[in-house]
């Protein structure tokens, strides 16, 4: 069983590691993550709670969400996995915690749930839209679609 996250701001996008087996590649997605959001009318100090602890190691993605399940305030995670540590541009793992079963139809999770990956700075735009109602999870996923890479960069 996965540890419960104490002390989260629940408005502060969420980070999990759960690769343990490279601590250099680690701290390069730390320096990511910590470099300022850009938005159009200038810059900002990310807004993150990270969790760097083992007991999350190996955790899947149905795992994190399944142990996440009872926060009703959070809409996305991002989870920094093995293919996190093993891609160049250090790409999370975003993934919707609303599931199907919470759904009321196809549409509504496609709208709402699913993943996609991530380069750390493209949390701030996710996280800054989502957070407002700005736009959907399907927003970012179609954005990440128009990638190359299938990776999130931004809008």
């Amino acid at each position: 069983m996965l540890p419960a996250i104490a002390d989260r701001d629940e408005s502060a996008a969420l980070v999990i590691r759960t690769d343990f087996g490279d601590e250099e590649a680690w701290q390069a997605v730390l320096a990511e993550l910590l470099k300022p959001w850009d938005f159009d009318d200038g810059e900002v100090d990310p807004y993150l709670h990270i969790v760097d602890d083992p007991a999350w190691a190996g955790a899947m993605a149905d795992e994190v969400l399944a142990s996440l399940s009872g926060d009703e305030e959070l809409s996305i995670v991002y989870l920094a996995d093995g293919v996190t540590m093993n891609d160049h541009d250090y790409a999370l793992l975003a993934v919707a915690v609303l599931t199907r079963e919470e759904c009321e139809t196809d549409e509504e999770f496609e709208a709402y749930g699913g993943s996609v990956r991530t380069v750390p700075v493209g949390i701030g735009r996710i996280h800054a839209n989502l957070s407002i109602a700005n736009l959907d999870f399907a927003d970012v996923i179609e954005a990440a679609r128009a990638s190359p890479a299938g990776v999130f960069r931004s809008f």
